[in-house]
């Protein structure tokens, strides 16, 4: 199976930092939103909505909170309404990024991600312009919970997913869109605890970053993600540490 890129811990690291900021709350009900309106508010029948709940539940999201997005998405409670946004452009050294937004006001989020592209020396690009090199997978993360890569393997392979790689007690499980929920099934059903899994752009070919490209590229995707119309963000930057 294949290695981990450094970019996979740094997004865990990422989450957990944005969990403990409570601006995870916000990002996930908005995804509750979302679901529900395109699919309905029935978990069991809307396999998107079904997914985010479950996040949600992970991140110890409050059931009321849930609930409520839900009501607010089918329109049983005064909600608003939020449209899904999908921006592409270049980071500092040709670094392709990917960022996926909901909001209520697209002028003022395409202002804001284009004013962080500019302010980090990259730019914001035409559709379609970085997004042939991603592929959409679905990408699931797990502790090792005293299992060994043969024993995931074992598991996540004959539900039909493309890979596995290892690094610091985590699984982190890739699948095609169409197996993504029997895997995700064939994990819970093992009796594991998933800690994430949700649906992303994975670059097809990693660039090598480093030294000062890599802080600024770190500064633009952090500067992105903490804009609250922002949801995800990907890249195909793989950041090396240089040897002291």
């Amino acid at each position: 199976m294949s290695g981990h890129s450094k970019w996979s811990t740094i997004k865990r690291k990422k989450a957990v930092i944005d969990a403990k900021r409570g601006k995870i709350f916000t990002k996930l009900i908005k995804e509750i939103t979302v679901a529900a309106r395109n699919g309905g508010g029935d978990p069991d029948a809307n396999p998107r909505l079904r997914l985010a709940v479950d996040n949600a539940k992970a991140a110890n999201m409050p059931a009321d909170n849930i609930d409520r997005a839900i009501k607010k998405a089918t329109g049983e409670l005064e909600g608003v309404s939020y449209s899904e946004m999908t921006y592409e452009g270049y980071a500092p050294g040709g670094v392709a990024v990917m960022i996926e937004s909901v909001t209520d006001n697209k002028n003022r989020t395409v202002a804001e991600i284009r004013h962080a592209f500019n302010k980090l020396g990259g730019s914001l690009a035409e559709s379609g312009a970085v997004s042939y090199g991603f592929n959409r997978k679905g990408v699931i993360t797990l502790q090792a919970q005293d299992k060994t890569e043969d024993d995931i393997m074992e598991i996540v392979l004959d539900a039909g997913a493309d890979d596995i790689s290892t690094e610091e007690g985590y699984f982190e499980i890739t699948t095609s869109l169409e197996a993504f929920e029997s895997v995700r099934k064939a994990l819970i059903n093992a009796g594991l605890e998933i800690e994430n899994a949700s649906l992303q752009w994975v670059a097809q070919n990693m660039i090598e970053v480093k030294g000062e490209e890599s802080e600024r590229i770190m500064k633009l995707i952090d500067m992105l993600e903490d804009n609250d119309d922002v949801q995800n963000v990907f890249t195909n930057a793989d950041f090396v540490e240089e040897e002291q």
